[in-house]
């Protein structure tokens, strides 16, 4: 009797110790960006940047992560809208060297799923306008909007409908490479405090944000990191 008590008193110490080793994982979790999300975050940083050397192996880095190719794909697309077609023409092809370079050594990478065609029922200013309204939690409303308005057809209809639109991303990963992206151009903070805000507003948190911060920090550079941190403490200190 006395080693049935033993046994079962180490079987439940073992339950205990368990129950707090997932708790502490999955709170890590919580308060991490998973692999994925931070091979994004160096993809969009470097592409950006226009930092071809370090952007070969941050391809990788994606893949080896979990990225599919189409993901990444439309990671590098999407930032046209951001860093101009130029960045993003030069980081498709380093892409394509670095698909050929890690086929030739034998690995399959995943292709993935390709981006279901957008909606019938609705034009695209209609589907931007509906999109941009979720993220922003609202209207979009601004002087510059009223002084260009053509500027604001196209960010409906082009940005949020034509890209934001097509579902090969969801739109935590869409925030978080234009997030990446900005914090590694100068003169654009008001953008990247905008897009922190809608970070959040997709379902990242806090502690999600400080660790796309250090990311940057640890991988991209901490000019870039530092800026990044000013502004996301700032969007924070206004919350």
């Amino acid at each position: 009797m006395k080693k049935l008590t033993v046994f079962l008193a180490l079987v439940s110490a073992m339950i205990v110790s368990l129950s707090f080793v997932s708790e502490a994982q999955t709170m890590n979790n919580e308060q991490s960006l998973n692999a994925r999300q931070q091979s994004i975050v160096t993809i969009a940083a470097f592409t950006a940047s226009g930092d071809m050397e370090n952007l070969a192996p941050a391809l990788s880095g994606g893949l080896n992560a979990g990225l599919t190719v189409n993901e990444i794909k439309e990671v590098l697309v999407q930032l046209y809208a951001y860093a101009g077609f130029p960045r993003s023409l030069n980081a498709l092809n380093a892409y394509m060297s670095v698909l050929k370079e890690r086929q030739a050594r034998g690995i399959k990478d995943v292709v993935g799923r390709e981006a279901s065609p957008l909606p019938t029922n609705k034009s695209l200013i209609e589907l931007g306008t509906e999109i941009q309204t979720r993220l922003i939690k609202g209207p979009v409303t601004g002087e510059v909007y009223t002084f260009a308005p053509v500027i604001d057809q196209f960010l409906k209809s082009h940005l949020f409908g034509d890209i934001f639109g097509r579902d090969t991303l969801d739109f935590q990963s869409r925030e978080i490479a234009t997030i990446a992206a900005l914090a590694s151009l100068k003169g654009v903070n008001a953008q990247l405090r905008s897009h922190f805000r809608v970070g959040m507003n997709t379902g990242l948190t806090e502690a999600q944000m400080n660790s796309l911060v250090s990311v940057l920090k640890s991988k991209v550079g901490k000019l870039e990191a530092d800026n990044a941190a000013e502004v996301l403490n700032k969007v924070l200190s206004n919350q």
